[in-house]
């Protein structure tokens, strides 16, 4: 929305401007923590120069709706998840050059909106959001990580913390490290009795 904002660490507060709820991925690397009382993170945000805005559900409900828009001119079979993510059907695609298709998706999102998204494409909906997290995290993929075979599949669960995976949460996830599992590849890779036997 604010063009002079790339780049800079920013942070986005709660309804009542009580607590971090969003921050970039700058304020992230310096360390700013989601659920933080903004008074508790003020030496933070003053030291660092963070910029701090108020929620605008208002704006964030519009953009959305300009990407979603956008989304559907990659695939008309789309499930909006949320405010700010949803799942393309890609099938019947070129599988050859579906990674490029990932990547003119990011390019295409960020000139139309002015919004940087990460696409991951995979088989299944839990490793596409694996797949988007790494894209989001290494700006060498241009945007978008395709996951599309065996090899490709583990580096990605290896690169994943178990706390990052979708459905896992902050409970299991200390289950799990207090049982040497950190990473989604170590979860993957236990017998599913025994996941089962803890998990249900």
């Amino acid at each position: 929305f604010d063009p002079r904002l790339e780049g800079c660490p920013v942070v986005v507060l709660s309804n009542n401007d009580g607590c971090i709820i969003a921050r970039s991925n700058e304020a992230k690397a310096l360390g700013s923590a989601m659920g933080t009382p903004l008074f508790k993170a003020m030496p933070e945000i003053r030291r660092h120069g963070i910029k701090v805005y108020s929620s605008n559900y208002s704006l964030y409900g519009d953009i959305s709706a300009r990407v979603m828009r956008t989304l559907e001119a990659f695939s008309p079979d789309i499930e909006i998840y949320s405010i700010d993510e949803a799942f393309l059907n890609l099938g019947g695609l070129e599988r050859h050059g579906i990674a490029d298709h990932g990547r003119e998706l990011h390019r295409t999102v960020k000139r139309w909106t002015g919004i940087p998204v990460s696409v991951g494409i995979a088989p299944t909906k839990t490793l596409a959001k694996i797949a988007a997290g790494i894209a989001k995290k290494n700006p060498d993929l241009g945007g978008a990580l395709l996951i599309d075979d065996e090899q490709a599949r583990r580096q990605a669960l290896a690169a994943t913390d178990i706390g990052d995976v979708w459905g896992i949460g902050r409970r299991w996830a200390k289950m799990l490290g207090t049982n040497a599992i950190s990473t989604a590849l170590d979860f993957h890779d236990m017998p599913a009795p025994w996941v089962r036997g803890r998990m249900g």
